[in-house]
């Protein structure tokens, strides 16, 4: 080992001090080098983005379009729309007014939040706006789904499901399957803990397979949930069709579900039957047919009916079961008028046209439930030439979203807004006011809308009726894009004791 005083009379220094020493000076400039390439790197994407977040304003920037941001090139906003919902919406309006410029879905778009001008663009489809659902929902739901086309093509396709899901046709055919479904279907939930978001999401779907084709549980029921399972979540996500995605998941569904619904069609024209069901009537080929379709209309015409029914009447049914656990009077109220109801019927006896009829408050709860749940946001359309709002000129070809979700909130027409209260149903015509869409607007009105209360009104009468329940675990709900229960929504149940005494008398 060297001495102090041999390194100060400068002995020779071994190379390996010396390799070492430059190894230390070499790794801390490559520390350097590699610090200013990160730093170089993070600077130059930062430019970039900023580049790109300016290119895609710029190409948005037309004279007279509203204020607002357009987001990334393709995806726009969509994912801030998406996560933050109503929380997006309510900081654009603050920034830049009830009509604002976006790009969600994959669209341009302009946002209406203003009632008076949402109620002018849903009544008039003629003065230049048509559907305008973006790319995943017509892709998924079909070319000829009703929600997408327009024109005589939507009278046609109007009409034909009208004929189908009318009044006259609820009372005499579609009831009385429902509430044989509805007995059958919630008859052995006493005495378990079950989630209630699962079951009302398997309850609307078999309902409406029943309805539509005759379909019962079994290997045909499952296929199609399945799909059906799929195609839904694929509808409102971005078009980019690579597997793993929504959209390649649900684009992939409805090709397996055409394929299915082909075969099922194929089947009832070899066998010769007549089938009194849905699909039935749209097959029928006699002088008695008002609208006669070709087999993709009748395809596009079958998958709406399923996601329109499915979407609404579980969501639905969920949320209503969820509202009158949080609130016990209003339980009592629905309790009282279903058990009237049930007088001298027994368990096994089912109900009809004129005890739907009698369900007042039943309606007022479902109402209740479709203004604070919020199930449908908004809707969609698309101008088919320059159109002049509020002082702006909205392009040809872009989207005008009609959010209608904060007119459920509007305390000048729902007095604490907040609050679940079916009585303001009750006491006032609301549901004929001319800012009421809980159900659309104009000539879209949900043609639907009827069949969907009576599924909802039969089964609320049915639960309500025999069973008493309480929520366990306490399962988050989130009410955008879709009102859902994450982990589920689960609850215990037992049979309601007065239920009993009631058919006794």
């Amino acid at each position: 080992m060297r001495t102090r005083s041999q390194r100060a009379a400068g002995a020779p220094i071994p190379f390996f001090a010396v390799l070492c020493s430059w190894a230390r000076r070499s790794s801390l400039v490559a520390e350097m080098v590699a610090l200013l390439m990160v730093i170089g790197l993070a600077v130059s994407f930062l430019v970039a983005c900023s580049a790109l977040l300016r290119w895609n304003e710029v190409r948005y920037r037309k004279k007279g379009l509203p204020p607002g941001t357009m987001g990334w090139p393709v995806f726009g906003e969509t994912t801030e729309f998406l996560k933050q919902g109503p929380g997006f919406m309510k900081n654009q309006r603050l920034r830049y007014g009830s009509l604002f410029k976006s790009h969600i879905l994959g669209c341009p778009t302009v946002v209406c939040m203003d009632p008076e001008l949402n109620r002018f663009v849903l009544m008039n489809e003629g003065k230049g706006f048509v559907p305008g659902y973006p790319q995943s929902m017509l892709d998924i739901l079909g070319r000829s789904n009703i929600a997408a086309v327009h024109g005589e093509m939507h009278k046609t396709m109007r009409s034909a499901m009208l004929g189908l899901v009318s009044s006259p046709m609820i009372r005499d055919k579609l009831l009385p399957r429902i509430d044989e479904f509805m007995r059958s279907y919630i008859d052995n939930w006493s005495g378990s803990v079950i989630d209630i978001q699962e079951k009302t999401k398997e309850m609307a779907l078999m309902s409406a397979l029943k309805q539509i084709a005759s379909i019962e549980t079994g290997p045909v029921s499952e296929s199609l949930k399945t799909e059906i399972f799929k195609l839904v979540l694929g509808t409102l996500s971005l078009p980019i069709n690579i597997p793993g995605t929504n959209y390649y998941r649900g684009f992939k569904a409805r090709k397996n579900l055409v394929g299915l619904l082909r075969r099922l069609i194929e089947e009832r024209r070899i066998s010769g039957c007549s089938y009194d069901d849905m699909l039935g009537s749209l097959l029928k080929v006699d002088d008695s047919s008002k609208v006669k379709l070709n087999d993709e209309q009748i395809i596009d015409l079958i998958i709406a009916l399923v996601y329109s029914g499915y979407e609404t009447v579980s969501t639905t049914s969920m949320m209503a079961v969820k509202y009158l656990h949080d609130h016990p009077r209003v339980l009592e109220e629905l309790r009282s008028e279903h058990l009237e109801i049930r007088k001298g019927k027994s368990r096994e006896d089912g109900i009809d046209w004129s005890n739907y009829k009698t369900m007042k408050f039943t309606r007022a709860v479902i109402l209740e439930t479709l203004r604070m749940a919020t199930v449908v946001n908004g809707v969609l359309r698309k101008t088919t030439k320059d159109v002049a709002m509020k002082g702006f000129i909205i392009p040809k070809g872009w989207r005008i979203y009609v959010y209608t979700r904060e007119i459920n909130y509007d305390p000048l027409m729902y007095p604490e807004p907040l609050t679940f209260n079916p009585w303001r149903w009750l006491d006032k015509n609301l549901d004929s006011h001319h800012h009421f869409m809980l159900f659309g607007g104009g000539g879209r009105m949900c043609p639907g809308k009827e069949l969907g209360t009576a599924e909802i009104a039969t089964f609320l009468h049915y639960f309500v009726s025999r069973y008493r329940w309480e929520e366990v675990g306490g399962d988050n709900i989130l009410k955008f894009p879709r009102v859902q229960a994450p982990n589920g929504l689960h609850i215990r149940v037992w049979d309601n004791k007065d239920q009993i005494v009631q058919s006794i008398r």
